[in-house]
């Protein structure tokens, strides 16, 4: 029985981590943490046996306390003491965004492996985690799907073989369009075909997304960025592809449905029944690709940018981008400022050297402030 601690458990990955847990005989959730959603937290508690939670809201904690009588831990402490306490064979992180890293530092230190779906621990410190990784011999095992089917292709492949990596994009609700003034926000949470939380959903329909997951496949795989690819592939059935030395491609596909990259990681390396139907090809008849529109969808090219830049800019780009989709989830800005604010924080902030996890959180805080800076700038008097 593999013991499996899931971080971000009310979350679209969490719920759908939990389900794939509880359809399995393989698979034991030991411990939840969400934010403050406690009584859905409390629920999943109930319906997976499991004894403790960590909520990172003291409020929604006291909560929990005053209707359940397992044990409720709270904060940052208390994310990281459920993850030496539970000792889990497995932590999935489903955090969303940079609180996330804290996490996933905890777990590679303890030597435990970590089922990633928060990116942005490799967006953020990606030489310094996997450099962390490699000390202490755990796994990085990727859940989003793009980088799962990339590990699946790259497996077994001797080094030197892979000459290219290649992720697709849906390109998102306005894929085509060149004229992105008046989005609404139920129009940029509106993605044709991944049901995900709303910080992503944005991230996706700015594209900004793809170029996170381009940083995070650099540093997964080792593989530099003039050798990494992005196609807009509108359908979302081939998850990512990789060309070989002899000429050859592999190509990873499947309907879009996150419990089968999810089940990968959490059976790894295993492969267990995942109640999802086959791909029909004749049903589908048709595949298409597009290249991406790197001037109307300016994040993708800014993330591009700062991966290259190195140090402290994917960190700063993070860190921005996180204020800026949380500005125009909150209707404080337009859908096209989020670009324009990402783009003049980078610019106040050119890339430094990092040599300790501290040095990106001390990049991160300063983003944050200059970032609510920016949009207070942009809003009107």
């Amino acid at each position: 029985m593999k013991k499996v601690l899931v971080l971000g458990s009310t979350g679209s990955i969490g719920t759908q981590a939990l389900e794939v847990i509880g359809a399995s005989e393989e698979l034991q959730a030991v411990g939840l943490a969400a934010g403050s959603a406690w009584e859905k937290t409390v629920e999943q508690a109930r319906e997976h046996g499991v004894p403790v939670v960590a909520l990172a809201d003291e409020a929604s904690a006291e909560s929990a306390r005053g209707t359940w009588s397992g044990r409720v831990l709270t904060g940052e402490e208390g994310v990281r003491e459920l993850i030496v306490s539970t000792e889990p064979d497995l932590v999935l992180n489903a955090i969303v965004g940079a609180a996330g890293l804290g996490s996933t530092i905890v777990a590679l230190t303890e030597g435990i492996d970590v089922a990633l779906a928060n990116k942005e621990s490799l967006v953020l410190g990606g030489e310094l985690v996997m450099a962390l990784a490699e000390a202490t011999g755990a796994r990085l095992l990727p859940v989003d799907s793009e980088h799962s089917a990339l590990f699946q292709l790259i497996h077994g492949e001797a080094p030197g073989t892979v000459d290219r990596l290649v992720l697709t994009a849906s390109g998102g609700p306005f894929r085509g369009r060149d004229d992105l003034s008046g989005v609404s926000v139920a129009d940029a949470l509106a993605h044709p075909n991944w049901d995900m939380g709303g910080r992503i959903t944005i991230d996706s329909a700015t594209l900004m997304n793809k170029g996170f997951e381009v940083i995070e496949a650099h540093h997964l795989f080792g593989v530099p960025y003039d050798r990494i690819d992005v196609v807009v592939h509108p359908q979302s059935l081939i998850h990512s592809l990789i060309h070989l030395n002899d000429g050859s491609t592999l190509a990873h596909l499947g309907y879009p449905d996150m419990r089968v990259p999810i089940s990968y990681a959490l059976n790894y390396p295993e492969r267990a029944d995942v109640d999802v139907p086959q791909l029909d090809l004749a049903a589908v008849g048709s595949l298409t690709f597009e290249e991406p529109d790197p001037e109307t969808f300016a994040c993708l090219r800014l993330a591009l940018e700062a991966g290259a830049a190195g140090g402290t800019a994917p960190c700063v780009l993070n860190a921005a981008d996180e204020v800026a989709v949380a500005a125009f989830l909150a209707e404080r800005i337009p859908f096209a400022a989020i670009p324009a604010v990402i783009e003049r924080v980078l610019e106040e902030m050119p890339a430094q050297a990092v040599g300790h996890f501290d040095d990106l959180f001390a990049a991160d805080a300063e983003a944050r402030e200059r970032s609510e800076d920016q949009i207070k700038g942009l809003m009107p008097a």
